[in-house]
């Protein structure tokens, strides 16, 4: 088993032939736990797509290594609470990998969806209809339909949005015991005094990538500047397969792949 979980080389993701994550290589370890920060627009939740494949790479790849288990998180925006559906049905959900469609649930499987539950602490919430739940308590429940999965990689993309700070404060720790765990997890932040203070790792993009690494590392000001200043000249119309010598000559982007400082020194840039 290699240490790796997650390889990026030379990604491109973009919709319409406008690119939305340009050039981004690297490598996700196994076990890690890394925040993925960025202005609105930058390419963070068209990364989380491209990983579990709703969104086909312009170029490069995405590798998952074989024997990875991936879960993944929406934004809670994407999910249609009009749907008439019980706090029950939305975690058993998380059951799908394992039984199928139309696989027929265990005692043993409903008895995994109550412990989920009490583990976010929405014991006996299972009859409640899921458009009668809070911000924070529908964010509990789909945390425990990542729960029931039981996956080696976690995407979550912007889980803390919009939710009270007792329901992140207990999310948080949920994600922290999944990483001592040794799963391997990627979360969308906005608020970097979060990520600072409980992500070990940063990946910072601007639709490139501007620094990967060590959480102190990465959110240093000047990376911080270099970002928001990228994401702000960027133009709507930018061509996605510009290269270096082209974009230099025109005045236009500089795409050049940055350094990915990591904590122990090694850069985090793939092959």
């Amino acid at each position: 088993m290699t240490d790796q979980c997650l390889t990026f080389r030379d990604l491109t993701l973009g919709y319409r032939s406008h690119p939305a994550v340009h050039h981004l290589s690297g490598v996700v370890e196994r076990g890690s736990l890394t925040a993925v920060v960025g202005a609105n627009g930058s390419g963070k939740s068209t990364l989380m797509k491209g990983i579990v494949g709703v969104l086909k790479p312009m170029s490069g790849s995405v590798v998952v290594e074989k024997d990875i288990r991936v879960a993944y998180l929406p934004q809670q925006s994407e999910l249609d609470r009009s749907f008439p559906a019980r706090v029950i049905d939305l975690v058993s959900l998380g059951l799908w990998p394992k039984r199928g469609l139309l696989g027929r649930f265990t005692a043993g499987d409903r008895e995994q969806v109550s412990r989920a539950l009490m583990g976010v602490g929405l014991g006996g919430f299972e009859k409640r209809p899921i458009d009668s739940l809070s911000g924070g308590q529908l964010q509990r429940a789909l945390f425990a339909r990542v729960l029931v999965q039981d996956a080696d990689l976690i995407l979550l993309d912007e889980p803390f949005n919009a939710i009270d700070a007792k329901t992140v404060g207990d999310l948080i720790a949920l994600i922290k015991r999944w990483h001592g765990e040794k799963r391997t997890i990627m979360v969308v932040v906005h608020d970097l005094d979060l990520v600072r203070e409980h992500f070990p790792e940063t990946l910072l993009l601007a639709r490139k990538p501007i620094a990967w690494g060590a959480s102190r590392e990465t959110l240093r000001p000047e990376n911080l500047l270099h970002a928001r200043q990228f994401h702000e000249a960027w133009a709507e119309s930018a061509p996605w397969c510009e290269d270096d010598a082209q974009s230099s000559a025109g005045g236009g982007h500089n795409h050049d792949h940055p350094h990915h400082a990591h904590h122990d020194g090694h850069s985090r840039a793939g092959a």
